[in-house]
């Protein structure tokens, strides 16, 4: 049927029901006295133009009609042919008496209303609770800093650090694909269907990790460290598809109060382990209790259906690459120490060829590398804070989107309106993030001064992680994963040739931003992507 659908409330309660929205009935005329020999056109009950009546009828409907085919599907679907509107209305076709109506009433757009309720209005309390899960794993690496404090080099870095990167950069790949595929299966409402696929993929990943972990190398705590952390991740992400925040806030709170116990007083290396141990299986085993709990839930029979995998590869292309980028940004003062001592361990070698070695340059390179793993926390803490307030800022941006469509009278006002809304967002995370960024500086043990270079490549990656997000969330997967990882890969080049990691960031996230910029304003600007 060509008429538009409406919802419209039932007369018995607070139900809505699909109705056809259809012509109001045209007025009964009082019956008259008889008189002699009307006129042709008194006997059809026409007026001097019957069109002015038409409009007096509809001016509702042509009111709030943005093109004169709407008001064409509105009257074909109730009936009127084109020999009809011949015969009663004088006019070829119910196109022109569409136009005319059109013409005739005056445009009343409606403003927003609570009977249309927006669909991405965001819950603030779930998003706090969502902001905090984000946050509080990060004081988990105030815990484990001691596993990590070690002299042992491997790669021109410490062994520890480079395993837990390597798990790191794994993980978010990985999960990054496994959420995406499992919100599929739940947008088919398919609950059971999505956590048996978290069952499976989420220990996959985890072990994945974890072997990628243990292939790199590194003292037996740092190790245990990103294990536990690949088995956290993965449990988490389980909780967080399927709805359940509340529970991974409770598996955090032992690892959060130790955290801040830390703070105070000094707490041995034994006693912090058990904390971080408590955290992953209080998270394991709430994921698994709630993993059996949707498999052996009742649900409707549904047809087989198989989901192809193809679909995932975009999402964990830009995990990785989201995963490249933040691990760069906190590692790359201490990648570009390791490839400067590596040339400068080949020259000493040359110099000494006769078999005296330069001692004291292993110890001064380590006290290097350790003071520049200090970047480490701030940047790593800073974005993960952030996570929240992105969340909340994506919800945001499409729920002003969808009041703006409904406001807007031409598309050039809306394109302007949500260009404004998108750089208000952005400030606003932008903003955040800086502050983050200083304040985890200022708090991080021996962690530098945050300089203008260093903030500015902050601001940069975080704003193309956001931009990325938000096209991520519109259906451009392939653009977003293909941009950020042309932009990770050229900083990791670069970084491995010796040039400056700040330079390259500012280079590398700065272009990334631009083109995303470009995509998001003519993209996000157009009315059909807010339906």
């Amino acid at each position: 049927m060509s008429g538009p659908l409406r919802l419209v409330p039932e007369d018995g309660g607070s139900e809505r029901t699909m109705q056809l929205r259809t012509l109001p009935l045209k007025r009964r005329r009082p019956a008259l006295p008889a008189r002699p020999e009307p006129e042709p056109e008194e006997q059809l009950g026409l007026s001097a133009d019957p069109l002015d009546e038409l409009a007096e009828r509809l001016n509702d409907i042509c009111a709030d009609a943005v093109h004169p085919y709407e008001i064409a599907a509105i009257l074909e679907s109730d009936g009127l042919s084109d020999e009809q509107a011949a015969l009663l209305y004088g006019r070829p076709d119910a196109f022109t008496v569409a136009e005319e109506l059109f013409e005739k009433v005056q445009r009343r757009y409606p403003g927003p209303s609570s009977e249309f309720a927006n669909p991405w209005r965001a819950d603030p309390w779930r998003c706090v609770v969502r902001g905090l899960v984000f946050a509080l794993p990060g004081l988990g690496y105030l815990l484990g800093a001691n596993l990590f404090a070690t002299a042992r080099m491997r790669f021109g870095l410490p062994s520890g650090m480079l395993a837990l990167s390597v798990a790191t950069l794994v993980s978010w790949g990985f999960n990054q694909a496994l959420a995406h595929r499992a919100y599929r299966w739940l947008g088919r409402l398919r609950r059971r269907d999505a956590a048996r696929c978290l069952a499976v993929g989420a220990p996959l990943g985890a072990l994945v990790a974890a072997t990628a972990a243990y292939v790199v190398g590194g003292p037996l705590g740092a190790l245990s460290f990103a294990a536990g952390q690949s088995a956290y991740l993965g449990a988490a992400t389980v909780l967080l598809v399927l709805g359940r925040e509340k529970f991974l806030l409770l598996a955090l709170a032992p690892a959060s109060v130790g955290a801040g116990v830390v703070l105070a007083v000094d707490v041995p290396q034994a006693v912090r382990t058990v904390v971080l141990l408590a955290s992953v299986l209080l998270a394991v085993g709430l994921a698994g209790r709630e993993l059996v709990r949707c498999i052996r839930g009742v649900e409707p029979e549904a047809v087989e259906l198989k989901l192809p995998l193809r679909q995932e590869l975009p999402h964990l292309l830009f995990g990785l690459a989201c995963g490249a980028l933040t691990l760069i940004a906190g590692l790359g003062e201490t990648i570009h120490q390791a490839v400067q001592a590596g040339g400068h361990a080949v020259h000493t070698a040359a110099v000494h060829a006769g078999g005296h070695p330069a001692h004291g340059a292993h110890g001064a390179h380590g006290a290097a590398h350790e003071a520049k793993a200090a970047l480490t926390g701030p940047a790593m803490i800073a974005l993960t804070l952030s996570l929240g307030l992105a969340e909340w800022l994506l919800f945001r941006y499409r729920a002003m989107a969808v009041a703006a469509l409904r406001t807007s009278h031409t598309t050039g006002q809306f394109g302007r309106r949500t260009g404004g809304i998108l750089l208000g967002c952005l400030f606003i995370y932008l903003t955040t993030v800086a502050a983050l960024d200083a304040a985890a500086t200022v708090l991080w043990p021996g962690a530098p001064a945050l300089g203008v270079p260093q903030l500015g490549a902050m601001l940069l990656l975080g704003g193309s992680l956001w931009l990325a997000l938000l096209l991520n969330a519109f259906g451009f997967s392939w653009s977003t994963a293909l941009i950020c990882l042309a932009a990770a890969t050229a900083e990791s080049a670069g970084l491995l040739t010796g040039a400056d990691p700040i330079v390259l960031q500012l280079i590398g996230c700065g272009a990334a931003a631009l083109v995303l910029t470009a995509i998001a304003g003519p993209a996000l600007g157009r009315t059909t992507q807010h339906r």
